[in-house]
């Protein structure tokens, strides 16, 4: 007489199945989310690097308007190549600047001066940026 083998019931084998399938199900989730907050930040990145074009000191005279990158560097560079201009010229953001913050050293204490503008571009990825100028007294 043989002997039988031990091996699993069906039961087992559907239980097993069951948490393997949950627990790919969980990291295939995960992996979406990373994913999207991976390109959420590539995108967010492009534009801040886009945005620097539009950080030169006449930008302080456009508050409450839109301007292209190319409005704000034709003074600056000198673009030959017309694909280089019309790229320029269709990224566009409206600034918006409030009003300076002027910071004054206390009367007991020595020190300069400084006056603190927010400088507010508005675009796909809105950002902030702030200058600092130091003024001796």
């Amino acid at each position: 007489m043989k002997t039988l083998r031990p091996a699993f019931t069906l039961i087992e084998i559907l239980v097993s199945v069951m948490i393997l399938s949950g627990a790919i199900v969980y990291v295939l989730k995960v992996h979406s989310q990373n994913h999207e907050q991976i390109t959420y930040i590539v995108e967010r990145n492009k534009h801040a690097l886009e945005d620097s074009l539009f950080l030169t000191d006449k930008i302080l005279r456009y508050h409450k308007s839109e301007k292209s990158a190319y409005d704000l560097l034709q003074d600056e560079l000198k673009v030959d190549k017309f694909e280089s201009r019309k790229i320029l010229k269709e990224m566009k953001r409206e600034i918006y600047i409030p009003q300076p913050i002027n910071l004054l050293p206390d009367e007991e204490t020595e020190g300069p001066a400084a006056i603190i503008r927010e400088i507010k571009i508005k675009g796909v990825y809105s950002s902030s940026y702030f200058r600092f100028e130091l003024q001796s007294l």
